[in-house]
């Protein structure tokens, strides 16, 4: 299995929509963990393309990372919405679309990566076993024990915990406007009821920001920790300038589906503010979005981006990948180290 190889457990988290270059990927890679490249958004043709110029500055492992596709939404539950965004912003066409899964799935069967992992649902067990007899092992996003076991009974290699600290969208397999009424799960608590449900490997994600946090989730029962928010600083990354700027500041977040009709966190702003009851309705608001969100990227209005980041956005350098990887691995280190001595001593 890839965790156990890894020189550190940090995964770099995906980060689809313009962060996930393949500088980043390898730069992770490089520097002992494991790197990873978003296929989310990207044609498969320029998902081949990103992989091919990940493999030319790595041959360390790597994985790739796919949107499960959503159910279409019915246009009556998005038209009024998008209408009365109309006399304020420029706004595009609601559509569906699958995000090219079956061409990126192809894609990934006849040129296999070390690891695929899926957000926003579980490939089938046919699909799964299609991956792994091209030499893939299956990692699948869960936000709760039902997710958790519906992977595993597919036949998931691994789970990538998913808490509501984590920045951008929550990976949930059914976007249910019913949740809304009750409390995501931290991380934290996830991780608990994982270890006790299920008998997989568990990659821990949201929130984590330093080595002290990843010594948490690995003492917590993860096999190593997915780190998203603390990377967008990087040089390698493609965050956009507008991010890179606002993450620093205190800024709280909130969750939010003005901006794509799915549940994700970002930095609280202007629009997330005066658009709290948005429909349930992705990709379909993602794409009426797209140009209110370019024109205000153009313009430098952090008002109306969608600034997706984590609780612990604020605590992201200004280093490269392979130097922040590394000084993460020391700090987790230590931190261990310091709960084994603390725990010598009362014995």
């Amino acid at each position: 299995m890839i965790l156990d190889e890894l020189d550190t457990p940090i995964v770099l988290a995906p980060m689809a929509g313009g962060p996930s270059t393949p500088e980043l990927a390898a730069a992770v890679t490089e520097a002992g963990g494991l790197g990873f490249v978003a296929a989310g958004y990207l044609p498969a043709s320029e998902l081949a393309a990103r992989i091919k110029a990940t493999r030319a500055l790595t041959a360390g492992a790597f994985g790739v990372n796919l949107f499960f596709p959503s159910e279409p939404s019915p246009s009556d539950r998005f038209d009024t919405y998008v209408r009365n965004l109309a006399p304020e912003f420029p706004v595009g066409e609601p559509r569906y679309d699958s995000d090219d899964w079956d061409a990126k799935l192809e894609l990934l069967i006849a040129d296999p990566v070390p690891v695929v992992s899926t957000t926003f649902g579980c490939p089938s067990s046919a699909e799964i076993e299609r991956l792994h007899t091209a030499g893939s092992e299956v990692w699948v996003t869960v936000t709760t024990v039902a997710e958790a076991r519906q992977a595993v009974a597919a036949g998931a290699d691994v789970l990538i915990a998913q808490g509501a600290e984590a920045g951008g969208h929550r990976g949930v397999f059914v976007d249910d406007p019913a949740d809304d009424l009750t409390d995501p799960l931290g991380l934290l608590a996830l991780l608990q009821l994982l270890r006790v449900a299920v008998e997989a490997p568990i990659v821990a994600a949201g929130g984590i920001a330093t080595g002290a946090a990843v010594a948490g989730a690995l003492c917590a029962g993860a096999a190593a920790a997915q780190l998203g928010t603390v990377f967008l600083r990087c040089p390698e990354a493609g965050t956009a300038p507008l991010v890179r700027e606002a993450i620093t500041a205190a800024t709280p977040t909130m969750l939010t589906r003005a901006f794509t009709g799915r549940r994700a966190r970002g930095l609280r702003n202007r629009f997330m503010v005066e658009h709290p009851d948005a429909p349930v309705a992705y990709p379909e608001i993602h794409y009426a979005t797209g140009p209110l969100r370019a024109t205000a990227r153009a313009a430098g209005n952090a008002d109306a981006v969608n600034l997706w980041a984590g609780q612990t956005h604020s605590l992201a350098p200004e280093l490269p990948a392979g130097e922040l990887v590394r000084a993460l691995s020391t700090d987790a280190k230590k931190a261990l180290e310091r709960v084994l001595s603390r725990r010598i001593q009362t014995c």
